[in-house]
């Protein structure tokens, strides 16, 4: 069974033979997506992107059942048309150091390995724990501390480190030709008790603290509002009974100007009294209000006194 496998990789070794860009079927297609013609013709582009990628998987398993260096050339080409361009540079290195000098396609290989070039670039990846799993475009590299940095295709790469025991941390980071970009990924400890904990850091037992007068004055607070809210109803029904005492009394013949004063003097003190009362309550009951939803509230919310009541502006 084995044999026959590696036959049938084999004979496919020469199938590739000349690098070309593989545009993805959405670009190869997009003028013309509405035409049936075209649809069909996606159909078959991405039949022969699925036909690449198991290529790519059968020439692998023909190089690790018996190493060929005419194997690593289309394994490097395969790469090429799937645009995976730091691995082929890499796959067609290793195919001229196998082949030597004779190799058949040298003079074709160092030509694509100058185009190839010029689509790479590197990251260097470090972490704040030894041996993290490095993965890039979910592909294992290998282990930190990386002995050189990563060879990559240029665009942008998806770089993660994972550790046994911790999250795993994930960052994207673009890559042009030539540079070489570094990266620190800080992997941290599990969540205890709903709280990050670091490497060095200690759980906090500090217990919060919460702002704002006791539920004590708040209860004083609003029976105050009440007692001169109710004064004040009380001494506004008594001012409006002295009022009408004081009419009947100027309608009454003869007047007797000792009453009317007695009268109106009445009038005037259930009057004042109403109105303290009144103006007391507002503000007692807007300073009450105001301490009552910051205790729970999670905006920030604003009392003010207005001539005819109580303003309250915040988010609730």
């Amino acid at each position: 069974m084995t044999s026959r496998r590696t036959l049938r990789a084999l004979l496919v070794v020469h199938l590739v033979s000349a690098p070309f860009v593989v545009a993805s079927p959405s670009a190869a297609f997009a003028a013309d997506a509405p035409s049936s013609p075209m649809k069909e013709a996606g159909k078959h582009f991405q039949r022969g992107v699925s036909l690449y990628t198991e290529a790519l998987v059968e020439f692998k398993r023909a190089y690790e059942i018996a190493p060929n260096a005419a194997v690593l050339y289309n394994i490097g080409q395969t790469h090429y048309q799937l645009q995976n361009y730091a691995a082929a540079l890499s796959t067609l290195e290793r195919y001229l150091t196998e082949a030597g000098a004779a190799a058949p396609h040298r003079a074709e290989v160092e030509q694509t390995m100058e185009t190839l070039k010029a689509r790479v670039g590197k990251v260097e990846v470090t972490t704040n724990l030894p041996d993290c799993e490095i993965t890039i475009d979910d592909e294992l590299v290998g282990k930190t501390p990386l002995a050189q940095p990563v060879l990559v295709s240029i665009g942008r790469r998806k770089v993660t480190a994972m550790h046994d025991g911790r999250p795993p941390e994930t960052r994207f980071v673009e890559v042009a030709a030539g540079d070489t970009v570094k990266m620190a990924l800080n992997l941290t400890e599990p969540e205890r008790g709903g709280q990050p904990v670091g490497p060095t850091s200690v759980p906090s037992t500090t217990t919060p603290v919460q702002s704002g007068p006791s539920t004590t004055l708040l209860t004083a607070g609003w029976i105050t509002t009440g007692v001169l809210g109710a004064g004040a109803i009380t001494m506004g029904v008594l001012a409006l009974s002295a009022s009408s005492d004081l009419k009947n009394a100027h309608g009454t013949y003869p007047t007797n100007h000792d009453d009317l004063s007695k009268k109106a003097s009445r009038v005037t003190t259930f009057s004042a009294i109403a109105d303290v009362a009144g103006v007391a309550a507002i503000v007692v009951g807007g300073v009450t209000l105001y301490f009552t939803l910051s205790r729970s509230r999670t905006g920030d919310v604003k009392v003010g006194v207005a001539p005819r009541g109580v303003s309250l502006q915040g988010t609730f």
